[in-house]
């Protein structure tokens, strides 16, 4: 059972076509093997206790599955979940009307839970450690704290920016998980797992296609993999060949690597306009129109993945590699300048 609090600007029918692609039992989820074996135990554990399973935090860049894993943990444990994210919850009241409502066992999934304010933290802090909720009623000398009493309930945590996280609240997740980006191997299974519930007829060899410019990540696979579909429905005959998922995906400016357009813009921009760096990301974000955000948590991780990209103290650099894969020379004092 889910009850999405914060529901985002999805049409429904997208929604349940991407919720069908997300596994809903562990051993279904493919990928992050530590992660499955370390979860697994937890949960059968808390299983065995009849207990409700501790506060858990996934964490790591977006796209590889912190939101299934949440529905998964809920599925596991025959738990109702509930959905909401750490910007929607601006007052201490909304944390309040949300708990209240919590039975025993539910899981309470915030996305973005570094984005929480100050204010709710201090409320959350102890629902999380004593299952109470410490509220203020009245105002002035007239003003009292009453303490009302929580089921027993699990707080999945999910965020991008681990290290914005305030030391209190990460202290108090009993389980801290990190996900990272998913080997090739991984990606075909989950290029060809997804093909085959879109009812889309694939070849091996374009499976591999668009798995090696998913970036490592599902969520991009499955974008792809739709994108390819539409293409062979349209411009083809319906079937995903290794030629029409390459003239799809250079229709969408994807290169061999995963790169988009925003991508190969980031780095010609600290390249042509800025020498190859040191620059600021801010310097960057409005250079090229974008939020400074979406920079570090969507394009950095993978190009300093790749080798792409240098991120220091003074700013960032692009690499030797980054210029060679663009197609230009690098200079000579490239190395020198980054270690200046």
């Amino acid at each position: 059972m889910s009850d999405r609090i914060v529901s985002p600007s999805i049409k429904q029918e997208e929604l349940a076509l991407d919720l069908s692609l997300r596994p809903k039992k562990l051993a279904e989820y493919i990928g992050q093997a530590k992660v499955k074996e370390n979860l697994k135990i937890l949960l059968e554990a808390a299983q065995a206790r009849h207990e409700a399973v501790d506060h858990i935090l996934l964490y790591g860049p977006p796209g590889l599955g912190k939101t299934t894993l949440a529905n998964i943990i809920a599925n596991e444990m025959n738990a109702a979940i509930k959905i909401t994210a750490g910007p929607s919850i601006e007052r201490p009241g909304d944390l309040a009307a949300i708990v209240t409502n919590l039975r025993a066992g539910d899981i309470l999934f915030i996305d973005e839970v570094h984005r929480l304010n100050r204010a709710v933290e201090e409320i959350l802090y102890p629902a999380m450690e004593d299952f109470a909720l410490d509220l203020i009623t009245g105002k002035g000398p007239s003003a009292r704290s009453i303490r009302l009493k929580l089921p027993r309930f699990t707080i999945v945590g999910a965020t991008t920016r681990f290290a914005m996280l305030s030391a209190p609240l990460r202290d108090r997740f009993g389980a801290v998980y990190r996900l990272d980006y998913y080997d090739l191997d991984a990606m075909k299974t989950i290029v060809a797992r997804s093909a085959k519930i879109l009812g889309a007829e694939i070849e091996p060899p374009a499976v591999t296609e668009i798995a090696q410019r998913s970036r490592g990540t599902p969520r991009v696979a499955n974008r792809l993999l739709k994108r390819v579909r539409d293409y062979a429905q349209v411009r083809a005959d319906g079937k995903i060949t290794e030629a029409v998922a390459h003239q799809a995906l250079a229709l969408m400016e994807v290169d061999e690597l995963g790169l988009d357009d925003i991508d190969r813009r980031v780095l010609r921009t600290i390249i042509e306009k800025f020498g190859g760096g040191p620059v600021g990301v801010g310097t960057i974000a409005a250079a090229i129109s974008e939020e400074a955000d979406t920079i570090m948590d969507v394009y950095e991780p993978y190009l300093i993945q790749l080798g792409f990209l240098d991120r220091t103290m003074r700013g960032r650099f692009a690499t030797r590699r980054a210029y060679e894969h663009l197609g230009l020379e690098p200079p000579d004092r490239i190395e020198q300048n980054r270690l200046l």
